[in-house]
């Protein structure tokens, strides 16, 4: 069976090497039955305790040293050192790695904060289930100074759930914001993922206090990703696209949001957005996608009947888009094809 599994992973483009690594054997030992002919495994593995094999006493006495307060932070390759200079040997660096592999204590022994294991990306299924948001700078009328832009959107029907603008950018106002769009939109609890950078207005003590008060569950941006809330910088991009954006900076407050609640009105109810088939995010959001794109699709089956040699492929597709992701994994093969 392995040999049959291994020769399945060679066909599909594996390295031998890589194959008997995954299921638990040398290249080399796989070789040796080949060459042998023999259809069963006869490893029995070693018979004998190695005589260098570090007694349970010297190895409490390795876990200690690695752990003490001055070697903690210290990989065993400046641990070893910093022994010798002491006139102090115990183990090599190879033995210390390997139990600290054994007891899972390789990656992180300092007290310190541990790295942050970010979830996978989030799927949206249907309306209120993923929503995003961000921040971004409005120009005022005084040289130097901005107003904030807050907007939320849903990802799955790109509808602009919520906005406001404020002269400063702050946590209390974020979280003002999705209490009020999450009790406008009768948001289930547990349902929704609200996504975000890792600016401070998003990690907030207030916010994620209101966050976790109407049960939406905090998603954030991974480390060192800088296009990881990709939805929102769409949103802000066609934003300042606008024909009417205006060429000044805005006069006041009041005419800052004047002109975005106007944007809002537009993007919600008449923008035909190119990543939902051209539909309105208002109609995808309320369930009129589908009659529209149907009669869409209508129209053009209609024209083909008439012409059918100007459609030699077929005609558009017409149907509704489905799941939309957050930030979806790439395969690694197709990304090197595109690059």
């Amino acid at each position: 069976m392995i040999l049959a599994l291994v020769d399945e992973a060679i066909r599909a483009g594996a390295r031998l090497e890589r194959a008997c690594e995954v299921v638990g054997i040398s290249a080399r030992c796989m070789q040796r039955w080949r060459a042998s002919g023999q259809e069963e495994d006869r490893r029995r593995g070693p018979l004998t305790t190695p005589g260098n094999k570090l007694t349970a006493e010297e190895h409490r006495k390795v876990l200690a040293l690695v752990n003490a307060p001055r070697y903690r932070d210290l990989s065993p390759k400046q641990i070893v050192p910093l022994l010798a200079d002491e006139g102090i040997y115990i183990a090599s660096e190879s033995t210390i790695y390997r139990i600290l592999r054994e007891e899972k204590m390789l990656a992180h022994r300092s007290s310190s904060r541990p790295p942050v294991t970010r979830p996978k990306a989030q799927v949206a299924t249907g309306p209120g289930e993923v929503w995003s948001w961000d921040i971004t700078y409005l120009p005022a009328a005084v040289r130097g100074r901005f107003y904030y832009l807050y907007l939320t959107l849903d990802i799955w029907s790109r509808k602009i759930v919520g906005w406001a603008v404020h002269e400063e950018e702050s946590a209390a106002h974020a979280a003002r914001l999705i209490d009020e769009a999450a009790k406008a939109l009768q948001i289930l609890r547990h349902k929704l993922a609200l996504h975000s950078d890792n600016g401070s207005p998003m990690k907030g003590s207030t916010m994620l206090a209101t966050l976790q008060r109407l049960g939406i569950v905090p998603s954030f941006s991974r480390p060192h990703q800088s296009n990881d809330n990709p939805f929102s910088e769409s949103l802000f991009r066609t934003a300042k696209y606008r024909p009417n954006y205006p060429k000044r900076p805005f006069a006041s407050l009041d005419a800052a949001r004047a002109w975005v609640a106007d944007f809002v009105r537009w993007y919600n109810t008449a923008h035909l957005h190119s990543a939902l088939r051209f539909v309105a995010p208002d109609d995808r959001h309320f369930g009129r996608q589908e009659a529209i794109l149907a009669a869409r699709a209508k129209v053009y089956a209609e024209a083909r009947e008439r012409h059918p040699e100007r459609w030699p492929t077929g005609i558009r597709d017409w149907t509704p888009v489905g799941a939309v992701h957050l930030n979806p994994e790439i395969d690694p093969e197709q990304e090197a094809v595109a690059a």
